[in-house]
């Protein structure tokens, strides 16, 4: 079965950059497109970023996307969310997910069968 670690979140400052990593094992990570999503206290699971299993198809939500860049490393089993000039309202506890369906864009949690634990980014003003 996949198991995910996302890390690298922390506290940092209004406009500085972050980058969260995502070790991937158990199965064939080539196999497998890979997402961010993020959430906050009494609101829903939010996609913020995807990636097919090439890195050939890479999407974003509107509210990160020209600040926010998702990448893989098949050769490590890694996937990378760079954050770039983080606000305050991007403050939220990340997960990473991985599905072996071919991603096509899909922002629905379902379509991901396998998650982090999270990790916490928090956004000082």
């Amino acid at each position: 079965q996949v198991q995910l670690a996302d890390s690298g979140g922390r506290l940092v400052q209004t406009g500085g950059i972050l980058t969260l990593s995502c070790g991937f094992s158990g199965r064939t990570f080539s196999n497998y497109a890979m997402g961010w999503f993020r959430q906050t206290p009494g609101k829903e699971r939010e996609f913020v970023a995807a990636i097919s299993w090439n890195g050939g198809l890479t999407v974003y939500s509107d509210s990160v996307k020209g600040r926010f860049f998702i990448s893989r490393d098949n050769a490590k089993d890694m996937a990378y969310l760079q954050m770039n000039n983080l606000q305050p309202e991007d403050t939220a506890i990340y997960y990473c997910a991985a599905s072996s369906t071919p991603y096509s864009g899909n922002y629905d949690p379902d379509f991901w069968g396998s998650w982090g634990h999270g990790t916490q980014v928090t956004v000082s003003s």
